[in-house]
């Protein structure tokens, strides 16, 4: 099965986020076609995907799914080697169940608290209704941590598409400072920290667009996540010739622990800077040197 997917832009698209970890988190080839939002390439780059009016989006063959609960279940059901869902019947029917309320509830925490990944606000101050959507969100992670959680970090032990649907809302938490529970502190944490989210992060911040309305006028602190390896854009030449991703030649260059390493393309290059650990190849080519 050869996919596509349509995405916006990594730093404020809650729901692009949430559609390409169903496709990162459980290793699933896919083509991405990426668009700013509110510019007229956002509706161009759509035009390709009839008859979908927003993001995510995904294509196979000559067949278009929109919605993110609608593309969990076809990748579910055509990827039955990945186990996106729970093994157990139990737990599945329960993550299927926290899935459909993640998807059609939570409205006051996406109006007041809009995904944003560059920002921290430690004096955000919550709503009630805010207030009510995240008690309720910790509720269910104990419940599921409680019943199913034995396995691992995630919800139900191993990583899961229930997971992928809360990581949006985890990183609200995170930039608006919500109040949580140790136990959902730590569930929180294992977003923050997890590989392919600040791969994703990183991504947005190689963007670099910085949509109008988003910021607020709060007081900001450093991002709650693992804070990123101390690397500084250079100049040539690299101990590398070719980039660690693309394989092809170098032209883009950065610092790090005293040695210059070398990229195919600006972006590349950003993506390393805004969080070298995030990147197992490009660790691996410091680990060599």
């Amino acid at each position: 099965m050869i996919y596509e997917l349509a995405i916006a832009d990594k730093i404020y698209s809650s729901w692009s986020l949430r559609g390409w970890l169903l496709f990162a988190r459980f290793d699933i080839p896919v083509s991405i076609h990426s668009a700013r939002m509110y510019l007229p390439e956002f509706t161009e780059m759509l035009q390709g995907f009839r008859p979908a009016r927003l993001v995510p989006a995904m294509k196979f063959d000559d067949t278009v799914v929109t919605d993110t609960l609608a593309m969990a279940e076809t990748l579910a059901e055509q990827n039955p080697d990945k186990n996106m869902w729970p093994n157990a019947p139990k737990a599945r029917a329960m993550a299927r169940s926290l899935v459909a309320e993640m998807h059609s509830s939570f409205g006051d925490m996406r109006n007041d608290c809009t995904m944003n990944l560059r920002r921290y606000y430690p004096d955000f101050q919550p709503s009630d209704g805010v207030l009510k959507d995240a008690k309720r969100a910790e509720t269910l992670w104990a419940m599921a941590r409680d019943a199913f959680g034995a396995g691992g970090p995630w919800l139900f032990g191993e990583y899961s598409i229930a997971d992928a649907f809360f990581a949006p809302l985890a990183t609200r938490f995170a930039t608006y400072n919500l109040p949580r529970t140790p136990l959902g502190d730590a569930y929180i944490q294992s977003h923050l920290a997890d590989e392919k989210f600040r791969q994703w992060r990183a991504m947005g911040y190689a963007q670099n667009y910085l949509q109008p309305g988003y910021d607020t006028d709060l007081p900001q602190g450093d991002w709650p996540g693992p804070a990123p390896l101390d690397a500084q854009a250079s100049d040539g030449p690299s101990i590398n010739a070719q980039c660690p991703y693309s394989g092809e030649n170098v032209t883009d260059f950065l610092k790090y622990n005293g040695r210059v390493y070398g990229f195919c393309n600006p972006f590349c290059r950003d993506k390393t800077l805004a969080d070298p650990a995030a990147w197992p190849k490009f660790m691996a080519l410091v680990a060599r040197s």
